[in-house]
């Protein structure tokens, strides 16, 4: 979102010069906001479609530079060549904007369950969803965890847990629920606010397999 800015004389404020009048007070700038208020699908099918980003706490979309990297990561490992993930099993446990779970689906994913507890979110969603006829999404109002941990053991070749920063104990619990549902060869993607090492996830039986630091973002590729 772009924001206009006064332009400049390169000269100070003016005094009024009769007396009895004081000088007119500097208009107070306006804040501009460091948000952006739509993300875009890197790549696959929906390639540059621009998803919107509301205006809600803890709502935070993983940057674009971060997804590009993961799924790199992620195309590396499903071997397909052309960043696609054919045949893989998705939850998205937080989704938020939906902008992982999109990525996903976008570049051939045969299912994404996208998990959204926010009423408004859900609604824009699948609003989303049916824009695009992305068929292979599933989106589910409720509680991550809860949904993730009902997957059937060794289903799934990505989860994506990217809760709000603020709250810490999301992580465990997901990472808890989302061991038993890997695959074969399947990953964890953590995003988080700080880098986990490998002696705090060893409780979770994962490693740490990629990691990237973007500003305050810390993107994680785990492994069993």
């Amino acid at each position: 979102m772009s924001t206009r800015n006064n332009r400049s004389t390169g000269q100070g404020p003016r005094a009024d010069s009769r007396p009895g009048r004081a000088a007119a007070p500097a208009p107070r700038p306006q804040p501009s906001s460091a948000r952006s208020h739509e993300v875009r699908i890197i790549g696959g099918d929906w390639r540059r479609t621009r998803l919107p980003v509301a205006d809600k706490p803890g709502l935070r979309p993983t940057p674009d530079r971060v997804r590009e990297t993961l799924f790199n990561w992620l195309a590396s490992l499903a071997g397909a060549g052309g960043g696609e993930l054919p045949g893989w099993h998705c939850v998205d446990v937080f989704a938020g904007t939906g902008a992982l779970g999109f990525e996903a689906a976008s570049r051939g994913a045969a299912s994404v369950l996208a998990c959204e507890q926010d009423a408004g979110l859900v609604a824009q969603l699948k609003a989303m969803q049916l824009k695009l006829k992305a068929d292979a999404m599933r989106i589910e109002r409720g509680d991550g965890v809860r949904l993730l941990s009902q997957c059937a053991p060794r289903s799934l070749q990505a989860v994506f847990i990217d809760p709000p920063f603020e709250q810490a104990a999301l992580y465990p619990q997901a990472l808890r629920a989302a061991v038993p549902a890997l695959a074969e060869g399947g990953v964890v993607y953590l995003e988080a606010s700080r880098r986990w090492e490998d002696a705090e996830l060893a409780e979770f039986g994962l490693t740490v397999f990629r990691h990237l630091k973007a500003g305050a973002v810390h993107a994680h590729l785990l492994r069993t």
